[in-house]
């Protein structure tokens, strides 16, 4: 096999605001890994400020790959070498190498692969993938003035979106409040699902009085109240009035083994106890190791759902096609693949409150 990576600079339609600041682009890298025959793909797209891998150069670090003619133990070796919790820990790339490698595999094991007609871009084949069911989605608020807030999502209200999230913790608080009630008085918690993703933005001494406070506009949940690290994280959870997501928090563990830190997921979640986790597989170093989130979190009772992390449309569709094996009742977070002017070809399309795959 062989190993190809290609950057892709990909610019924001419009600035994406956070609570920990804003974004106008970012940098994807294309993986191809290719047998001579058939290619799998996958993208490695992290976060410069909140990926472990954020500021890596990907080309630097992979480039005594570029002229060796890879086995699979090889690539199993990579994927060892690049977990979370390792000295190595290169979670974006990690993901990108897994889902090349699945798909990968996926085009070899066709029956009469020599002649194989169309070279399915997705792995999972599912009623997902073959484009006859759909994935419920939440539409996400960024972060902006009240108005334009308030604006956007009564459009997302009015395409069929039942399940809104917006963006807090950056603002004004009061004026926050006063947008969500603005929005509760013309749509009740029966008619919509309000989540709150606060990124860390909340003061830790003032978080449950605030969470407290929106309490009483039927809040779904809320992410990531405080910053990632708050020794008192435990509390929050327990004494919370909303039920609190954890994301930020896994970045950088492993889910089930304690590496370089001295505590790994499932530690992290029998302490904290939050009510879900929020699994973001580009953050946490491949949806394998998203997997092991899910069964760590099942056996403690705690919800889950996926977002995006902003990945382009490759990254997307992996992420997508991956969530589709659990068949998903909550809403995911996978409505980003609109959000810049130039992306890779869409494998994915948002209609009214669901994701669908193009087969």
């Amino acid at each position: 096999m062989r190993f190809e990576i290609t950057p892709h600079t990909m610019e924001f339609i419009k600035s994406a605001k956070t609570s920990r600041g804003e974004y106008n682009q970012k940098i994807s890298h294309l993986v191809r890994l290719s047998d001579g025959i058939f290619d799998g793909f996958g993208e490695a797209a992290p976060l410069p400020d909140l990926s472990i891998d954020g500021t890596v150069d990907f080309y630097q670090k992979t480039e005594s790959l570029l002229d060796l003619n890879l086995e699979k133990s090889d690539i199993e070796s990579l994927l060892e070498h690049w977990e979370p919790g390792t000295s190595n820990s290169l979670p974006s790339l990690r993901f990108a190498l897994h889902c090349a490698w699945q798909h990968l595999q996926f085009l070899q094991s066709q029956p009469n692969k020599a002649h194989y007609p169309n070279k399915p871009k997705f792995w999972i084949q599912n009623d997902f993938t073959m484009g006859k069911v759909g994935i419920p989605i939440n539409g996400l608020v960024w972060m902006n003035d009240i108005q334009s807030m308030y604006e956007e999502a009564m459009l997302k209200i009015s395409v069929g979106f039942n399940c809104i999230k917006f963006k807090v913790g950056a603002l004004d608080f009061d004026e926050e409040c006063k947008l969500i009630e603005k929005i509760r008085k013309t749509h009740s918690a029966f008619q919509l699902e309000i989540r709150l993703d606060a990124n860390g933005g909340f003061d830790s001494d003032l978080a449950l009085e605030q969470i407290q406070e929106l309490h009483r506009f039927e809040i779904h949940s809320i992410e990531q109240p405080v910053k990632s690290g708050y020794p008192e994280l435990d509390k929050i959870c327990q004494y919370s009035k909303i039920d609190i997501a954890l994301d930020e928090e896994l970045i950088g563990l492993h889910p089930d083994k304690s590496g370089n830190n001295p505590i790994n997921g499932k530690s992290l979640l029998t302490w904290a106890k939050p009510k879900y986790i929020i699994l973001k597989p580009t953050l946490l170093g491949g949806i394998d190791l998203a997997d092991r989130w899910i069964n760590i979190a099942s056996g403690l009772n705690i919800g889950w759902w996926s977002t995006s992390a902003l990945e382009g449309n490759i990254g997307l569709a992996a992420i997508a096609q991956w969530v589709s094996k659990y068949h998903p009742l909550l809403p995911q977070g996978l409505g980003t693949g609109s959000l810049f002017k130039e992306n890779y070809d869409s494998q994915t399309r948002v209609i009214e409150n669901k994701i669908w795959y193009l087969p």
